[in-house]
């Protein structure tokens, strides 16, 4: 009779969800690890650490007072994905891994083709193989038309303009077909805009391997003396201070974003699109005076020539993630530029100190 009420007590307790996440050690990863733990999810992070770091791992595990499960390996590797699979019962997965820039793309297609869709690819067979329903994706505006109208919605045209975009593009396609073949698959394409800021507590941030392509973190490393100046690519542009508008979103409201889509496929299978922004547009300028506000000096910067591709204005429209995912970015320009200039004013070279 004990042993009958024992197993009894055992099938009522409320065993954790266990997530993977894959390019977990990068920088909206490790910050989506720490969204997860705190919701309850226990995480298993698998990277190669070809962009990221296995202490900021450990330092997500830390903030939330958890641990995390590492595997250092190629998730292009099957045998290798394979084995964390038949070692930890995945109930979802959330894929960052991936190669991420633009200008990088340009230069190198055939490799970002080969490791952008060839990794989600070999992802999407071994979650089927192993009975794994949910996935959340890591997308990108890029995958939307320089044409399309502002703000940007989920059903506007799709044409990015650059390889790192069309994959983007080519794996929603593919997640999608793989959707219609199975009903029972709850697939979450996510769609952000320019992902800022730090942790609050200063211990994890973006950490980019040699001169950084996006405008914050060259702002913070300008800011630290790590480089010279600022380049401001064109202030001519039809906008009301001349120069780019952008949708900057901080990385801790992305990360809840992760969580909440995550939430949302346990209860609605299908392939599901959402954009995560604030809807809100902050120039170069605008952003820059809020980063000296943040660091409390000038920050050197100079006006140069426009930059080929670059669009005068691009923005969200995130209605579609505040009514059905309950989601809304809630920090500031201010409290990005705050949060990243604590993680670089503590960590000038970075996980690499």
């Amino acid at each position: 009779m004990a042993i009958v009420e024992a197993i009894e007590m055992t099938e009522t307790i409320d065993v954790p969800e266990t997530i993977l996440v894959t390019g977990g050690a990068g920088y909206i990863g490790s910050h989506t690890c720490v969204a997860l733990l705190e919701a309850g999810y226990d995480v298993v992070v698998v990277d190669d650490l070809s962009n990221g770091s296995e202490h900021a791992v450990n330092e997500a595990a830390g903030i939330a007072g958890r641990t995390i499960e590492f595997h250092r390996i190629d998730v292009a590797d099957r045998a290798a994905l394979d084995a964390v699979f038949e070692a930890h019962h995945i109930d979802g997965v959330i894929h960052f891994a991936g190669l991420k820039a633009v200008g990088e793309s340009v230069v190198e297609p055939l490799r970002y083709f080969r490791v952008n869709v060839g990794t989600a690819l070999t992802l999407a067979e071994t979650m089927a193989d192993h009975g794994v329903k949910r996935l959340v994706f890591s997308s990108s505006a890029t995958v939307y038309s320089p044409q399309a109208s502002m703000p940007l919605r989920e059903d506007a045209p799709n044409g990015p303009t650059n390889p790192y975009g069309e994959t983007k593009s080519m794996i929603e396609r593919i997640l999608v077909a793989a959707g219609d073949a199975d009903p029972e698959l709850a697939v979450a394409l996510l769609r952000y805009f320019n992902p800022v800021g730090a942790h609050e507590s200063g211990r994890i941030g973006e950490d980019p391997a040699g001169i950084p392509n996006n405008l914050m973190p060259f702002v913070m490393q300008v800011a630290v003396g790590k480089l010279a100046e600022l380049s401001i690519f064109g202030d001519d542009y039809d906008t009301p201070d001349g120069t780019c508008i952008r949708d900057y979103i901080h990385v801790v409201d992305l990360a809840r974003g992760h969580v909440a889509a995550l939430c949302r496929l346990g209860e609605h299978p299908g392939v599901q699109t959402w954009n995560l922004g604030t809807g809100r547009g902050t120039s170069v300028l605008q952003m820059l005076a809020a980063a000296e506000r943040a660091v409390g000096h000038p920050i050197p910067h100079r006006v140069v020539g426009r930059r080929a591709g670059d669009q005068p204005v691009s923005f969200a429209d995130v209605s579609k993630a505040e009514r059905e995912l309950g989601w809304r970015a809630e920090r500031t320009i201010d409290n990005m530029c705050a949060d990243h200039w604590e993680w670089q004013r503590t960590h000038p070279d970075g996980f690499r100190e």
